[in-house]
């Protein structure tokens, strides 16, 4: 498409914005200078289209048996080689790019939008033997820990319909729940793959920051991006893990990652004198259900009797964490999700310039269907960055290497730290009458321990602890940055001791 200069009046605009104080002169001058750079623009649309590739043809359906909400489209990908995958049904969240199958996101403002490439993660799970069936509700635009702001409608609880799943990877965690899944692929910025876990009693793993490629993915701020794998036992999540991880040259997350070690190796391990730190800061939050801090601390014990030393560790940055993750996450993602279109700029990434336009549309035209956590973060980072100058998203990335350092340093005195992954058990969807406030709070209360560990970066996995009031919840397992195999290890471990955890009856 041809690219117009612009007009004097947009032009004087521009001019205004920036304080230039431009004569009649001036503007006619730098009109010509302008529109000979745009010459440069319309090379790169004919270069582009030359290159850019074609979605490929797939079958798919919309779903007509979907009592939980849970899928949004059903397919059915043949694997492209054999692996450890083979044989095996693998559902993908729908912020993850399915070339030729319909992306929602969760959101009236990518609603329609067929991507043309699949992300790095579909292309390792198809190589590996795997058969992809479909994508997996999620919230809108992924930014809810509940599972109620999703444009198609609310996602359900296996264990009690009348209940959320979590999220933002809800129709993931709920699939697996309810058996109509093997595997998964989620994403998590401030929780989004263990908070749906441990509310639907699955596993969860969030990777080390930059070990899994986000390539292919809605990006909400490229700090905080992880993908990770959502399974119903822990051997599955290292399977998974051990073919999604490693670098793919296209991520700019993905400096400095090591080789990925044999997860599964590490799984089949006993944790005889492992260090388990039980983080006190991550017990008794002021929306703490004590019934939940009871579950972890018996699950800590049963880590004793497989033959962990167990002590009491201290974070003080933990409680300290969430403040700095919600201006990275209100400030950095109104930056690069909303004015970006998604992606930003400025990193030598890849980029999906189809998706970056339909969503730039997209989101003028169904501004007004943005759930409130949206607007609510929409409004506080664009108010944040236009009156302060991103200084205080600058003070945030700066103070997350301290977060960092307080956690590496507790790290030093033990292997891995225990503590809740969400602080209550799951509660009742919204009702229609529930005020704005009622639906912030259900959707993003239960962050306090999960995000931390988003702006840190280091390795989190949850798992199901025992039920409390018939409800699943989560016993989280954090570890060192990249040592992915000892926070499965020790997760394993628990599996083994429990015997194995419990599926929702449905």
């Amino acid at each position: 498409m041809p690219v117009v200069p612009p007009t004097p009046e947009e032009l004087a605009e521009l001019a205004a914005r920036y304080g230039f104080q431009l004569s009649d002169a001036d503007r006619k001058s730098f009109a010509g200078l302008v529109e000979a750079n745009l010459a440069a623009h319309e090379a790169v649309e004919r270069l582009y289209a030359r290159s850019a590739p074609s979605a490929p043809h797939r079958d798919y359906e919309w779903p007509q048996d979907n009592p939980l909400g849970a899928w949004y489209v059903r397919t059915r990908i043949p694997p492209s080689g054999d692996g450890p995958l083979s044989g095996r049904e693998v559902v993908i969240k729908d912020n993850i790019a399915v070339a030729g199958v319909p992306m929602m996101n969760g959101s009236r403002a990518v609603e329609g939008f067929v991507p043309r490439r699949d992300a790095t993660v579909v292309s390792r799970v198809l190589a590996a033997g795997g058969t992809v069936v479909g994508k997996a509700v999620c919230e809108d635009l992924c930014y809810s820990g509940s599972s109620f702001t999703s444009a198609g409608g609310p996602v359900r609880n296996p264990w009690d319909p009348t209940r959320h799943a979590g999220g933002s990877s809800s129709g993931n965690a709920a699939l697996l729940a309810a058996g109509e899944a093997d595997l998964a692929i989620g994403g998590d910025q401030g929780g989004s793959v263990r908070i749906p876990a441990a509310f639907c009693g699955v596993v969860g793993h969030k990777p080390t920051h930059g070990l899994v490629p986000y390539t292919g993915a809605f990006p909400i701020e490229t700090t905080i991006d992880h993908l990770g794998p959502m399974t119903r036992t822990v051997r599955d999540a290292a399977l998974l893990l051990s073919v999604l991880a490693g670098d793919d040259g296209f991520d700019p997350r993905q400096h400095r990652t090591p080789e990925p070690p044999d997860y599964l190796a590490a799984v089949e391990q006993d944790i005889r004198g492992v260090r388990v730190g039980v983080l006190t800061e991550g017990f008794g939050l002021p929306v703490s259900e004590p019934g939940v801090d009871d579950a972890v601390r018996a699950a800590a014990d049963r880590l004793a009797a497989a033959g962990a030393v167990v002590s009491e560790v201290s974070v003080p940055w933990h409680r300290e964490g969430l403040d700095v993750w919600t201006v990275i996450g209100t400030d950095g993602t109104a930056r690069q999700m909303i004015d970006g279109n998604g992606y930003g700029m400025n990193v030598p990434g890849r980029y999906d310039p189809e998706l970056m336009v339909h969503f730039a549309q997209g989101r003028r035209v169904h501004a007004d269907d943005m759930s409130d956590t949206l607007k609510t973060m929409i409004l506080t980072g664009a108010y944040a960055a236009q009156r302060y100058d991103m200084r205080h998203y600058a003070m945030a990335r700066e103070l997350a290497w301290e977060l960092r350092a307080g956690y590496d340093a507790a790290l030093t005195q033990v292997d891995v730290l225990v503590l809740p992954t969400v602080p209550y058990v799951a509660k009742p969807l919204p009702g229609p009458d529930a005020t704005r406030e009622e639906r912030m709070v259900n959707a993003l209360g239960m962050v306090g321990n999960t995000a931390p560990f988003d702006a840190s970066g280091h390795p989190a996995i949850s798992v199901p602890a025992a039920p409390v009031d018939g409800l699943p919840t989560g016993l989280m397992i954090a570890g060192r940055r990249f040592d992915d195999a000892t926070v499965l290890r020790v997760a394993a471990a628990y599996e083994r001791e429990v015997g194995g955890f419990p599926s929702a009856a449905r």
